[in-house]
C-alpha cells in the first residue's frame, strides 16, 4: 500500500545516507580533479522556477564540501521537459565530475515509459542525491469554471505544458485515461514559467507540474492568497501541508489502475535529483555524494533554504539508486497500463500572436516593436528558444538592431517571442 511504500522510501534515504557518510573519498586524489575547476550544473528548465531556486541554493554551498573547492556554474538547458538536459549529461558531458544535471522525474523514467527520445539507461547515471522528496500537485489560477478536481472530472479543462514528455503533459493525460478526467493539454509554452503566465492570462486553467515546494517558495504569495488553487496532490502519501486537498489515488477505479498511478505519479518522490554522467571514477563519485550529504546538513545551507521557503528532505545517492530499481520492478501489466495511459496521441499546440513592425528598442533579453498604427509590444528574447532570421538567414538574437523591420510571433505581451524574422 502507499503508506508502506512511503516508509520504505524514508528507510532508503536514511540507510543510503549512512552508507554515503561511511565511505569517504580519497581526498588527495580527488582534490587534483577539482582544484581550480568549475563544475557545470545543468538545469533542464528555464530560469525562474523551482529547479532554478534549488540549484542556486545548493550550488552556493556544495563547492565548499568538495575536495579542491571548485566553483559551481549554473547553466540552464531547457528542452523537452528536461529530457534534453538528461540526454546531454548522459551522452555528452565530461565524465570527470565537472558536470552534473538536475532534471525532472518524468525525464528520469522516460525510458521505462517507452519514450524513444530518451537516449539513456536510467540506472547507469551516477546518482549524487535528491534534495527533496516532492509532492506534486495540479493547480489552477482562480477562475469561475474550474476550481475543484470534481470540476475536471465533470467538464472540459485546459492545462498548459511545454512538451509532451514531461509531467505538465503526462499527468493530465494520465488523469484522462485512469480516472475519466476531461483535461485538454495545450503544448508549446516556455517551461513552467511560461505556463504560469498563460494561467494568469486565462489562456489555460492550470498546470499539473506545481510541486508543493514551488508553492511554498516562488509561488507562495499566489497560493496563500487563494489566487492559485490546488486541485489534487500526487505524492506517495497525503502531505499535511495540503490538508483538505484530495489525493490522486482517491480516484482510482481498480487496483491495477492504482498501481499504474503509483508508477506515473509516485515518480515525483524524486523531486530534485542530481546526477552525473555514467562511468565516473569511484573516488570522484564518493566525493560528490559525500559533499551532497554534507551540504544537506550544513547549517548555512539550511538557513538559506529556510529563508527562501525551500523544503529540504534529502535522499542519498544510494537511496536514489535503490528507489529507481524499485520502480523498474513493477509487473509488466502495470507498466503497460501506465504506458498506455501516457500515450501521447494528437498534440494541441498553443496559437502564437503575430505582429509586423519596426524594432524600437532591443537589449539582450527584451525587444520592443512598433507596428504601423503606433502600437508597441514588448517581448522577451532567448538565445535558444527565440529563432531569429535576418534577410532569410539564421542569426543570433544579439544581431537584432533598432530600426529593423521584423515580423514576430509571440505568446503575449512581455512573454517570449519564439520567432523573429527581419529584413
Amino acid at each position: 500500500m502507499i503508506f508502506s511504500q512511503a516508509n520504505f522510501v524514508r528507510g532508503l534515504a536514511l540507510g543510503g545516507l549512512v552508507l554515503g557518510l561511511s565511505a569517504p573519498a580519497t581526498a588527495a586524489g580527488v582534490e587534483d580533479v577539482f582544484k581550480g575547476k568549475n563544475i557545470s550544473w545543468v538545469i533542464g528548465f528555464p530560469p525562474g522556477g523551482g529547479y532554478n531556486a534549488y540549484a542556486r541554493a545548493v550550488g552556493a554551498h556544495i563547492g565548499r564540501h568538495i575536495p579542491g573547492k571548485p566553483s559551481i556554474v549554473i547553466r540552464n538547458m531547457p528542452g523537452a521537459s528536461s529530457l534534453r538536459a538528461a540526454n546531454y549529461i548522459y551522452n555528452t558531458a565530461p565524465r570527470d565530475g565537472t558536470a552534473i544535471g538536475a532534471f525532472s522525474a518524468g525525464a528520469i523514467f522516460a525510458p521505462l515509459m517507452g519514450n524513444k527520445k530518451a537516449k539513456f539507461e536510467t540506472a547507469k547515471f551516477t546518482w549524487i542525491g535528491n534534495v527533496e522528496k516532492s509532492t506534486g500537485t495540479c493547480a489552477v489560477w482562480k477562475n469561475p469554471d474550474i476550481n475543484t478536481m470534481n470540476d475536471v472530472l465533470r467538464k472540459p479543462s485546459l492545462f498548459g505544458a511545454s512538451g509532451a514528455t514531461g509531467v505538465m503533459s503526462e499527468f493530465p493525460r494520465a488523469m484522462n485515461a485512469l480516472i475519466g478526467a476531461h483535461a485538454k493539454v495545450i503544448h508549446g509554452y516556455a517551461g513552467g514559467t511560461g505556463v504560469f503566465l498563460a494561467m494568469q492570462r486565462g489562456e489555460v486553467h492550470g498546470s499539473c507540474a506545481m510541486a508543493l515546494s514551488t508553492l511554498q517558495s516562488v509561488r507562495h504569495d499566489d497560493w496563500k492568497s487563494g489566487r492559485l488553487v490546488v486541485l489534487v496532490q500526487n505524492g506517495f502519501e497525503p502531505d499535511p501541508a495540503l490538508k483538505g486537498v484530495p489525493h490522486i489515488y482517491d480516484f482510482a477505479r481498480s487496483e491495477d489502475d492504482r498501481k499504474a498511478m503509483e508508477l506515473i505519479f509516485g515518480r515525483q518522490t524524486l523531486g530534485r535529483p542530481l546526477a552525473a554522467p555514467p562511468g565516473l571514477p569511484a573516488d570522484t563519485t564518493r566525493a560528490l555524494r559525500a559533499a551532497f550529504d554534507a551540504t544537506m546538513k550544513d547549517p548555512k545551507f539550511r538557513g538559506e533554504a529556510k529563508k527562501r521557503g525551500l523544503n529540504i528532505e534529502p535522499m542519498s545517492g544510494e537511496a536514489v539508486e535503490n528507489l529507481i530499481k524499485r520502480f523498474h520492478s513493477y509487473p509488466d501489466r502495470v507498466v503497460k497500463r501506465a504506458q498506455d495511459a501516457l500515450a501521447i496521441g494528437k498534440i494541441a499546440k498553443v496559437k502564437l500572436k503575430k505582429m509586423q513592425g519596426t524594432i524600437a528598442k532591443v537589449s539582450k533579453k527584451r525587444m520592443t516593436i512598433t507596428d504601423g498604427s503606433g502600437k508597441k509590444v514588448q517581448v522577451k528574447l532567448h538565445r535558444r528558444r527565440t529563432k531569429v532570421k535576418i534577410a532569410g538567414k539564421k542569426a543570433k538574437a544579439s544581431a537584432l538592431k533598432a530600426g529593423m523591420s521584423c515580423a514576430i510571433e509571440y505568446f503575449s505581451e512581455k512573454d517570449l517571442a519564439p520567432k523573429v524574422n527581419c529584413k
